[in-house]
């Protein structure tokens, strides 16, 4: 692990168990990611694919009947083996989640301004008066206007566009390394959704935090990102920086996903539906054998239906580009 490096996760496994009887499914299978301070990695992938879970399991916030292995180094550290309230204190103050849906990161009894101030409380050991000061000065930073008055205001009486911002507040109170941000954007209009982006961008500029944003989204990836990790069927199937990425895609899968992106065409400029993905995405845990993707793939062979390609450097490029996928050199 370099210097640089924020996050090292190693063949993260994620088992969800079964019904009374049944063995467990795994959802996320031998992941494995790297994270440099102050980068921005998009994960990607379509639903089911185990992007959050994957997230989730960085925070060790899984939901019952869900079980992680493997190993997260977090600025060197083993966060697994830390003890519980160890990795409560690393939670928060050194990584952070933004939720997919603000609503949920918010209790409805108490004000948002007292939420932001609880963490600041926690893991700055502020006075209640330095926090309450310190939350309206976070939800100044991330542009919710007249910040003094709304920080009095419980969550239901902010608007959609309003909570996420304070939960972005809460999110990067205590100073986090590290910010995942779970479908940031999913849940608003256009308009809302731009500007979230732009936030997210500056404040990972200005703080100098790294970022990993779970998405379906490529829109948000070529927005955000500099490196992006392609999920299918539970497993990273391509990895690369995001220009060689949308450039050259080196997986059947990840120029799928490409393919399907609505565009324009013209001039005049008319909207295209993007072309869709020939079949279903595998059901989590219950995988075909050989590569997942080779019941939807065309450029499948009879080797992909028996072996399950590794995720190893495309053309010698050492880390920097990475594919699942026999015939990589053939899609690019």
């Amino acid at each position: 692990m370099s210097d640089a490096t924020l996050l090292e996760v190693r063949d993260l496994v994620v088992t969800v168990a079964g019904a009374a009887g049944l063995a467990g499914r795994r959802v996320v299978d031998g992941v494995d990611l790297a994270l440099e301070r102050g980068q921005c990695l998009a994960l990607v992938g379509e639903s089911g694919a185990g992007k959050t879970m994957t997230a989730l399991a960085l925070l060790d916030v899984l939901p019952g009947g869900a079980r992680a292995t493997g190993r997260i180094l977090l600025e060197g550290r083993d966060l697994a083996s830390l003890a519980p309230s160890a990795r409560r204190r690393v939670n928060g103050s050194r990584i952070a989640l933004v939720f997919q849906e603000a609503a949920s990161a918010f209790d409805p009894v108490y004000t948002v301004g007292e939420q932001i101030a609880e963490g600041l409380r926690l893991h700055a050991g502020m006075t209640r008066r330095q926090a309450w000061t310190r939350a309206v000065e976070l939800l100044e930073e991330v542009g919710v206007a007249g910040a003094a008055e709304r920080a009095h205001a419980r969550p239901h009486e902010l608007s959609g566009g309003q909570r996420q911002r304070a939960m972005i507040a809460m999110a990067i109170a205590p100073g986090p390394a590290l910010l995942v941000a779970d479908e940031p954007t999913s849940a608003l209009d256009a308009t809302l959704r731009i500007e979230i982006l732009e936030l997210l961008a500056r404040l990972q500029a200005t703080r100098g935090m790294a970022l990993l944003v779970i998405t379906h989204d490529l829109g948000v990836v070529a927005e955000l990102a500099e490196r992006v990790a392609v999920m299918y069927a539970g497993r990273v199937v391509e990895e690369a920086p995001v220009e060689a990425l949308f450039a050259r895609p080196a997986h059947p899968y990840t120029a799928a996903l490409l393919r399907a992106r609505p565009r324009l065409a013209g001039p005049p400029f008319v909207a295209h539906a993007g072309t869709a993905i020939p079949g279903q995405a595998a059901e989590p845990g219950r995988w075909p054998a050989g590569c997942r993707f080779h019941p939807r793939c065309n450029l499948a062979r009879e080797r992909c239906a028996r072996e399950l390609p590794p995720l190893l450097d495309v053309n010698g490029a050492e880390g920097m580009r990475r594919s699942a996928c026999f015939f990589a050199e053939e899609v690019r």
